[in-house]
């Protein structure tokens, strides 16, 4: 259902109850301005998944009114997923200096770039259409280039924050703009969207100036090769590296895929100082005293592909980690990767390698690019919001969020805790959340978009808990009768040789079923297939207490 023309419409397909995947929306008259477009990576249940993308449904069925791509900076759960949206619509992308230098790396990658028009703002950009218009506010986060968007419309302005935090003590010459962000305050902000990743935890955001302490320390007592493992696009941490290999006289050479691609960027585009004969490839590393090298590298969540999994497991051509190498993780391990890091720890440990690891607060090597509670009630302070929706958590961190809200002035009433598809609805300044619109998640499996459904996820599910059962029948096409025993193949299920009573037993009820069917006549195909997966299933589950997926498969003669 469409809003009516004088009503303004807000809502996310993605990040409005989650971490990831985020993509929002802001529709009023007859256009729709879509803020970043990212993916989201599944988890354990999503077996062959290999990313999440929003489902741009609703997108798509109203794109004549899509005026623009806003993006407010250039991590994957912002950008990742706009490939796969400029494949449905070709909209205008805008966004600052280095994000769409990371944008074109993934539209150049699925041969987009030619046919996509990118546009390049900044804080002081102005982007008007019939009915909205849009300006940008600097702010600060863990990669650079980030903004945050006001969109102004004859119902009001709405706000949406991206990621931020407050640090006056930052790693780059980049500060978060206080004064425009009160400015805007001022000027009346009708609804704001705020992120909520630290919404539960107390007071402000450490300063990335800690963390230079920290690095400097652990290479200057660092008696042999320095390696260091931090997210790619994590650039003030990456120029910490250099600083401190600057001060120790140690060569650079960068390892993955994806830091060579982010730093040839930066480096591009002025975000980062490496001096050129700093940087040296993998297959130099031996050729200098290990004393005189440090390696930044991916992998500091537990990737098995990326860099330092492979070092980890002497994978890596041209590379290995010694006995009394330094390794650290600059990064905390995000929830749900806590498994596949202490793997990676404990094999490093085994290669006599001395490991800093752990939370930013206890190795020191890491902060958080979002704000805690005291970042996020200056930014509702900043802007006194008539309206709230705290976007980009899960439930626990989105209520704490609106707790704040309430601390520090939004009415009681005011705030919107929403799934992505719900709608806040704003007419005469009055905003009502009462409906809806498609939203969900598309799975991308290989070179499949959107093809993978629920019934495939259960297959797989069941394929690796409990294997599968073939059953290759041998029939007669005009009597539908059995020629030849039947063919029992176990793959997943049991051992055929340590369990040849088992399968014997299921052979007879193969028999019974048959027995049954001749009775009362059934012989379509079919139906043939469907009782005996019923009748061998019902078998196994008392016997074995296992559900394997039972393939029939009839062989006409």
């Amino acid at each position: 259902m469409s809003p009516k023309e004088n009503v303004l419409s807000i809502f996310g397909l993605g990040g409005l109850n989650e971490i990831g995947k985020n993509m929002y929306a802001v529709e009023f008259g007859n256009e729709i301005i879509v803020i970043d477009c990212g993916i989201k990576f599944p988890d354990e249940s999503l077996l062959g998944v290999d990313v999440i993308i929003p489902d741009v449904a609703y997108l798509e069925a109203n794109k004549e009114k899509v005026k623009a791509l806003v993006v407010t900076h250039g991590h994957e759960d912002h950008i990742g997923g706009i490939p796969y949206l400029l494949r449905k619509i070709n909209v205008p992308i805008y966004a600052t200096r280095f994000t769409l230098g990371l944008i074109e790396l993934k539209l150049r990658e699925h041969k987009l770039l030619r046919e996509t028009k990118l546009m390049e703002v900044d804080e002081n950009s102005k982007v008007a259409f019939q009915e909205i218009s849009v300006s940008f506010f600097k702010e600060i986060h863990s990669i650079p280039d980030c903004l945050g968007i006001v969109l102004h419309t004859a119902q009001g302005n709405i706000v949406h924050t991206g990621d931020f935090k407050f640090d006056l003590t930052p790693a780059s010459t980049e500060r978060s703009d206080l004064h425009r962000m009160a400015e805007i305050g001022k000027e009346g902000v009708l609804l704001l969207l705020s992120e909520s990743t630290n919404a539960e935890r107390k007071g402000l955001t450490p300063s990335e100036h800690i963390v230079a302490e920290h690095v400097d320390e652990a290479f200057l007592k660092a008696e042999r090769k320095v390696i260091l493992s931090t997210f790619a696009s994590n650039i003030s941490r990456v120029q910490q590296v250099v600083d401190a290999a600057r001060k120790t006289d140690r060569k650079l050479a960068l390892l993955g895929r994806s830091m060579v691609n982010v730093v040839a960027v930066a480096r591009e585009r002025g975000y980062l100082d490496i001096p050129d004969d700093m940087l040296i490839e993998a297959n130099e590393i031996d050729e200098l005293p290990p004393e005189k090298v440090a390696i930044v590298c991916t992998g500091s969540q537990g990737e098995q592909m990326a860099a330092l999994s492979r070092l980890s497991t002497g994978n890596f051509r041209n590379v290995e980690i010694l006995a009394e190498d330094t390794v650290i993780f600059a990064a905390g391990p995000i929830p749900g990767n806590e498994r596949n890091v202490t793997r990676i720890v404990d094999n490093l440990y085994a290669l006599g390698a001395h490991v800093i690891y752990g939370s930013g607060s206890s190795s020191g090597m890491h902060v958080s690019g979002h704000g805690y509670q005291e970042d996020l009630k200056l930014m509702l302070t900043l802007m006194k919001p008539t309206y709230f929706i705290p976007i980009h958590g899960e439930y626990r961190m989105l209520h704490h969020h609106r707790l704040l809200a309430e601390q520090v002035g939004v009415e009681k009433g005011n705030t919107f805790i929403l799934k992505n598809g719900e709608v806040v609805d704003i007419e005469n300044k009055v905003a009502r959340q009462s409906r809806k619109v498609p939203a969900g998640n598309t799975f991308i499996d290989g070179i499949g978009i959107g093809d993978v459904e629920d019934i495939v996820l259960r297959d797989r599910k069941q394929l690796s808990e409990d294997g599968m059962l073939v059953i290759v029948l041998t029939m007669s096409k005009i009597e539908k009768q059995l020629i030849s025993p039947p063919d029992t193949i176990s793959r997943g299920f049991v051992y055929a040789k340590n369990s040849e009573e088992l399968l014997k037993e299921v052979n007879n009820q193969i028999a019974k079923a048959f027995e049954e069917l001749k009775a009362s006549e059934r012989k379509e195909w079919s139906i043939i297939k469907q009782h005996i997966k019923r009748t061998v299933g019902k078998y196994l589950l008392s016997h074995t207490r296992k559900r394997p997926m039972i393939v029939p498969i009839i062989i006409e003669i």
